[in-house]
């Protein structure tokens, strides 16, 4: 049970937590993720985790890294790498497991509580290891997909398993607000009117 003088810190693969969300058919709001842990307890840190196409001059990722980094997220980030497989296809490889593992491990005892936000079961081990040096492990995927975004050995290694469709409520992001992002939208003045 989270206790309120609990050091958390907070772990996001980015783009399993952007999938786990589009298949149950949401967007994060990651100001109401923030705060939701912000009320669990200290929370010292929150990592989100994502390789960017460094080719282009544009990512698409760009405005949610930005404003992740001025709102209280430590961005961590890397550039793809681009390859050709042994079929000839050109494939783009950007894992962050590593990194990702090597955060964890630096700040473990620093704190009592780690939530991860992934469902990939490469991070049993992390988990494991994060457990013996006495720290409570949160692993936050679904199994309410077809087929499930959590490994099972991710989610029998976890202290707890939390579903994202339990979160749905405090960390969906109103539809309107993609619409007033994409100006298909207006937002309503504070006196009732269209701006």
């Amino acid at each position: 049970m989270p206790c309120p003088s609990d050091k958390i810190a907070v772990f996001i693969d980015g783009p399993n937590l952007y999938a786990t969300a589009k298949t149950l058919n949401f967007d994060i709001d990651y100001m109401c993720l923030l705060k939701e842990f912000q009320n669990r307890g200290k929370l010292l840190r929150a990592f989100y985790y994502t390789a960017l196409i460094e080719d282009h001059e544009y990512s698409s990722m760009r405005p949610l890294i930005d404003w992740l980094e001025y709102n209280g997220y430590t961005v961590v980030t890397k550039t793809t790498k681009e390859f050709i497989d042994a079929t000839g296809r050109r494939k783009v490889k950007g894992n962050m497991g590593v990194e990702l593992a090597v955060g964890a491990m630096e700040i473990a005892e620093h704190i009592d509580q780690m939530v991860l936000f992934s469902g990939d079961g490469d991070f049993r081990s992390l988990v494991e290891a994060v457990q013996r040096r006495g720290v409570r492990v949160t692993v936050v995927s679904t199994v309410a997909s077809e087929p499930s975004m959590i490994a099972d050995e991710l989610r029998r290694q976890a202290d707890v398993f939390t579903d994202l469709v339990e979160l749905r409520s405090k960390l969906s992001r109103d539809p309107s607000e993609r619409m007033v992002a994409r100006g298909l939208l207006r937002r309503p003045s504070p006196t009732g009117s269209k701006e």
